[in-house]
């Protein structure tokens, strides 16, 4: 079950275009763009969160075990509801988030594993976007909570 808080359980970065997601245990969030060393990440998807829970349906949908960063998304969640936070602000430790949107799984999802988008679209199981709204670090382990 997920609520109004919860835990950032992973995190990654892309530091380029074209290149895997990179794991990392904290990063500076900055205002307006993204996390230090996501440097494509700017605005409205500044930031993309997952929850672990749908990810782990999508795996079990699909018979599958992809890293949960096949995503491509910043931060792996658990506890919280994401879908409940869009249009509104959550906070990920120090830093204020104003989740804009869903994530629509795009087709490069089904070129990193054949059925991955299709898995991915119910239940806001592709996560969600947001802007960055202040210059603070977020750490593996810092509480997620709507605010």
């Amino acid at each position: 079950m997920t609520g109004s808080k919860g835990t950032v359980l992973a995190m990654a970065v892309r530091p380029d275009k074209g290149v895997p997601m990179v794991e990392i245990t904290e990063a500076a969030a900055r205002t307006g763009r993204g996390l230090a060393g996501d440097e494509r990440a700017k605005g409205k998807r500044g930031i993309t969160l997952i929850c672990s829970g749908l990810w782990s349906r999508s795996m079990a949908d699909l018979a599958a075990d992809l890293p949960w960063h096949t995503r491509r998304a910043n931060i792996l969640t658990e506890g919280i509801d994401l879908s409940a936070a869009i249009g509104k602000r959550i906070r990920i430790g120090k830093v204020e988030v104003l989740i804009d949107d869903e994530t629509r799984p795009c087709g490069l999802m089904d070129e990193l594993y054949d059925g991955l988008r299709k898995a991915l679209v119910p239940d806001c199981r592709g996560g969600v976007l947001g802007e960055i709204l202040n210059d603070e670090t977020i750490r593996v382990g810092d509480t997620v909570e709507l605010i």
